[in-house]
């Protein structure tokens, strides 16, 4: 079954791989989700930022 983490997670897990010094799959580690569920996170983020912004 598949876990569910908050958004408040997620979020944090997206600007650490986006801003922060180490591999994603460092960062995945560390958090403890997949290197794909981490690269799916910061991907639907920046689909996010591409729709939100000015049209």
């Amino acid at each position: 079954m598949a876990r569910r983490y908050s958004d408040d997670f997620r979020r944090d897990a997206v600007r650490i791989a986006t801003t922060g010094g180490l591999t994603r799959p460092q960062i995945a580690a560390d958090i403890g989700v997949g290197v794909s569920t981490l690269n799916k996170w910061v991907q639907e983020h920046q689909n996010n930022d591409r729709m939100s912004g000015p049209h």
